[in-house]
C-alpha cells in the first residue's frame, strides 16, 4: 500500500505542464528532423526549419512552443491498493495541479478553456477544467498521463460508424484531405477501433501518449492486423503530397498510432484524432516516495538547423506597401515582414461586422492594413510579447468578403488554408493571405518589437493588437488573382510522389 499526498500530486500536475509547454518530446524532435533531412519542397523544409528552431529555443527560453496552450487531458491509472492524504477529490487536484500551471508567473499559459459552451462562451481564466479518464487497476501507484492539446487539430478530430466489411485505410485517405492543413503537420495520427463510439475516440486521444517509433516497427515487420494498419496508413496518407503545414511535400504524418477494443459484431467504430507540430506530452508515476521528477532534455538533443532567407525571398515594409506592390507576391515566395500590423481573431472579426451592420464606425482603420489572426500568450520578464503564432485561418473566412469590400483591407495572415468563399472574396478585393508556420509561436514572438492594445482590450488575448514586427516570415498562401497554394502544392507532390513509386 502506499499513501499518495495532496500536495506532491497537485505539484506533479503543475510541473508537467510547464514542462511540457516548452519541452518537445525528443522522439517528436527527432522524427521532425529526420523528415526534414528528407524533404526537397523548399517550402515545406523551411517550415519544418522554423518548427524545429522554435522548439530549441522554447527548450532554452522555458516558453511556450505554441500560443495554444491547449485543453488538458489526463489519463489517471490508480492503483487499488492507493491511499490518499488529501482533503479535496482527485478531480479536483488535478484542477488545481492545472490552475497552478497556467497562471505560473514565470512562464504564464494562455487560458483557453470556456464555460458554457453553447451560451455566453465564458473564460475561466486559469485553464480549468481538464478532461480527466480514470482507470483503477491493480497495484499501489498511479500512473499519470498529461497532455496539452491544441484547438486546431483538436477541431480536425474526424468520427465514423463504419460497416464491419469496409476499409479502414479507405476511409482514412479519403477524409485526410478534408481536414485541410490546420492541425499544423507534420504531426501524429491517433486512431481508435472498437468499442462504441465514446470508446474509439478516447482510444485515439489516449494512444497519442505514445512515442515516435514506426521505424523501428518497419525494420522489424509487423506482427499483427495493427501493426500492419499502422504502416499502411502512414504511407498511404504520406503519398497524399499534404506536405508540413499543407504546403506539399513528402511528410504530412510522423507516425501512426492505433489503439483497439473489442466492438459488437454489427460495428465498427473508428475515430481519428491528429496530433500537431505542437505536440505535448508526458508521463511519470507516484508511488508515495514524493512528487514525480522531470528530467529535462539536454539542449545537444536538438539539430543544429538554421532558416535560410533564400533566393524566393522578398523583404517587404508593411508601412509603405500598395496594393500594386502586392500583385507582385506569387504563391509559394516567402515574405519577411517589417513595420506595423493588426491583430485580430474570432471574436474581433465577429463584432467588427456587428459593428459594420450597425452602421458604426471601426475603432480601427484597416485601409491599406495587414491583420493577424492571433490570440498571443502575455509577455514574462523583458518580453515585448508572449508567444504568438497564427490561429487556423478558416475560422475567419465567413466574415472575409464584408471586412475586404467595406474596410480596403489589404492582407491577412493566419495558419492553415483558406475555403473557396474566402478565396473568391479575395480575388475579388485583389487582397492577399499569407501563411505563417503553425507551430513556431516563440520563434514568431522574438519578431515583434512593440506591441500595444487598439481596440477591446476586453477580450482579452483576443483583443485588436498593433505589432510592430521586424523580419517576419511568412509565405505567400493566395495571391492577389485567387491561387492558393494549398491547393497547388498537395497536387504538385501528390504527383511528384506518385512518380517516384513507379
Amino acid at each position: 500500500m502506499s499513501v499518495i499526498r495532496q500536495d506532491d500530486f497537485i505539484n506533479s500536475v503543475a510541473d508537467a505542464l510547464q514542462f511540457i509547454s516548452y519541452y518537445h518530446p525528443i522522439d517528436f524532435v527527432q522524427g521532425v528532423h529526420e523528415a526534414y533531412l528528407k524533404e526537397e519542397n523548399p517550402a515545406a523544409k523551411d517550415a519544418m526549419a522554423q518548427i524545429l528552431i522554435n522548439s530549441r529555443m522554447c527548450a532554452e527560453g522555458q516558453r511556450p512552443i505554441c500560443q495554444d496552450t491547449g485543453i488538458v487531458t489526463v489519463f489517471l491509472k490508480v492503483g487499488m491498493n492507493v491511499q490518499w492524504d488529501a482533503k479535496m477529490s482527485v478531480t479536483d487536484m488535478v484542477n488545481e495541479g492545472v490552475r497552478r500551471a497556467y497562471t505560473h508567473p514565470d512562464n504564464v499559459l494562455r487560458a483557453s478553456i470556456l464555460a458554457d459552451p453553447a451560451g455566453k462562451r465564458q473564460n475561466t481564466k486559469d485553464n480549468t477544467p481538464a478532461v480527466i479518464h480514470y482507470e483503477i487497476v491493480e497495484g499501489d501507484e498511479v500512473e499519470v498521463h498529461v497532455a496539452a492539446k491544441g484547438g486546431g487539430s483538436e477541431n480536425k478530430s474526424k468520427m465514423v460508424m463504419l460497416n464491419p466489411s469496409d476499409s479502414i485505410v479507405d476511409w482514412i485517405v479519403k477524409t485526410v484531405p478534408t481536414m485541410g492543413a490546420g492541425w499544423c503537420p507534420p504531426g501524429m495520427l491517433g486512431i481508435g477501433i472498437g468499442g462504441t463510439a465514446e470508446k474509439a475516440a478516447v482510444l485515439a486521444k489516449e494512444s497519442l501518449m505514445d512515442p515516435i517509433d514506426i521505424h523501428e516497427l518497419r525494420e522489424r515487420g509487423p506482427q499483427n492486423r495493427v501493426e500492419e494498419l499502422r504502416l499502411e496508413i502512414m504511407d498511404a496518407v504520406n503519398a497524399l503530397g499534404i506536405g508540413a503545414q499543407g504546403l506539399g511535400g513528402l511528410t504530412t504524418i510522423l507516425d501512426v498510432k492505433i489503439k483497439d477494443y473489442p466492438t459488437h459484431a454489427a460495428s465498427l467504430p473508428v475515430c481519428m484524432i491528429p496530433n500537431c507540430a505542437a505536440t505535448r506530452h508526458t508521463h511519470f508515476t507516484l508511488n508515495g516516495n514524493g512528487p514525480a521528477v522531470l528530467t529535462p532534455p539536454s539542449l545537444d538533443d536538438w539539430p543544429e538547423v538554421t532558416f535560410e532567407v533564400g533566393a524566393n525571398t522578398r523583404r517587404v515594409n508593411l508601412d509603405e506597401i500598395t496594393p500594386e506592390a502586392v500583385k507582385e507576391w506569387k504563391v509559394g515566395e516567402t515574405i519577411l515582414l517589417n513595420g506595423k500590423m493588426l491583430t485580430g481573431r474570432d471574436a474581433a472579426h465577429k463584432k467588427m461586422v456587428e459593428m459594420l451592420n450597425n452602421g458604426e464606425e471601426l475603432p480601427v482603420d484597416l485601409k491599406g492594413r495587414f491583420i493577424y489572426y492571433v490570440g498571443p500568450v502575455d509577455p514574462v520578464r523583458d518580453e515585448v510579447m508572449g508567444p504568438a503564432g497564427p490561429t487556423t485561418a478558416t475560422r475567419m473566412d465567413k466574415f472575409t468578403r464584408q471586412i475586404l469590400e467595406s474596410t480596403g483591407l489589404l492582407g491577412m495572415i493566419g495558419k492553415s488554408e483558406r475555403g473557396p468563399v474566402a478565396i473568391e472574396a479575395i480575388k475579388d478585393s485583389e487582397a492577399v493571405y499569407l501563411m505563417a508556420v503553425g507551430g513556431a509561436a516563440y520563434l514568431v514572438s522574438k519578431a515583434i518589437t512593440d506591441a500595444k492594445v487598439l481596440a477591446f482590450p476586453e477580450m482579452g488575448m483576443e483583443a485588436i493588437y498593433e505589432f510592430e514586427v521586424k523580419d517576419m516570415p511568412v509565405t505567400v498562401a493566395v495571391d492577389t488573382a485567387g491561387e492558393s497554394v494549398h491547393t497547388t502544392g498537395p497536387a504538385k507532390w501528390k504527383d511528384i510522389i506518385a512518380h517516384k513509386a513507379v
